[in-house]
C-alpha cells in the first residue's frame, strides 16, 4: 500500500466523519452537560468502541450482522434504545447545564464507558468500516488483512482527533453560556430531543 492510497483514505474518512451522527451529538451533549474533561473522556470511549467495529469488520462479524436480519435488528434496537434513554434523561433533568461546576458530575470511567457503548451500539459505524475499507484494498494484495487494520487505525486516529475538536468547540459554547446559565435547561431539552430523534431514526432503518 502506497502513501497516495493512505492519503485518499484519510480524506474520505474526514469527509464521512464530518457528517453529524450519534457520536458527534453525544460528545456535544456530554461536554455541555459536564464540561470539557467529561467530553474528552467520552471521546476516548468512542475511540475505543471504534476498534470493536474494526476488529469485527476485519474478521467478518460485521458482514454477518449486515446480512442477518436478526443480528442486525439486535444491534439496531439496542443502539436505538440507548439513544432514547439518553434523550429521556436529558429531558427529565430539571437543572441547568453544569457549565460552572468545573468538573464532571460522573467519574472518568463512566464517561468512557458511556462513550464506548454509544459507539459500539451504532450499526452505522459497522457500515462505515465494511463499506469503506474494502475500497482501498486490492484483492490481489498478499497483506490485505494487515492493510485493513492499518487503514482502520488511520480512521480511528482521525475520528479521535475530530471528536476532540467537537469537544473543544462545545467547550467554547460553554464559555459563551456562562453569563446565561438558565439557557442550560433549554439546551438539555434540545439535546434530549435530538437524541430521541436519532433513536427513532436508527430504529426505523432497514438493512
Amino acid at each position: 500500500m502506497d502513501l497516495h492510497t493512505c492519503l485518499l483514505f484519510a480524506g474520505a474518512s474526514v469527509v464521512l466523519f464530518l457528517v453529524p451522527g450519534p457520536d458527534m451529538l453525544f460528545l456535544f451533549g456530554r461536554t455541555l452537560a459536564y464540561g470539557r474533561r467529561a467530553g474528552i473522556w467520552a471521546a476516548v470511549g468512542i475511540n475505543l468502541g471504534s476498534y470493536v467495529h474494526l476488529c469485527a469488520a476485519v474478521t467478518g462479524l460485521s458482514a454477518l450482522i449486515l446480512t442477518s436480519a436478526t443480528a442486525f435488528a439486535v444491534v439496531k434496537y439496542a443502539g436505538a434504545a440507548y439513544l432514547l434513554y439518553l434523550g429521556w434523561q436529558a429531558w427529565r433533568s430539571k437543572s441547568a447545564l453544569a457549565i460552572s461546576a468545573g468538573r464532571p458530575a460522573a467519574s472518568a470511567a463512566q464517561h468512557v464507558w458511556q462513550g464506548f457503548l454509544n459507539d459500539v451500539l451504532n450499526p452505522k459505524v459497522a457500515l462505515f468500516y465494511i463499506a469503506l475499507l474494502p475500497q482501498f484494498i486490492s484483492t490481489t494484495d498478499p497483506q490485505s488483512i494487515r492493510h485493513l487494520f492499518l487503514l482502520g487505525m488511520i480512521a480511528s486516529g482521525i475520528g479521535l482527533a475530530m471528536s476532540l475538536s467537537y469537544v473543544f468547540l462545545a467547550a467554547c459554547l460553554i464559555r459563551a453560556l456562562q453569563r446565561r446559565p438558565a439557557l442550560g435547561r433549554w439546551i438539555n431539552r434540545a439535546v434530549g430531543t435530538l437524541f430521541i430523534g436519532l433513536g427513532i431514526r436508527l430504529a426505523s432503518e432497514r438493512i
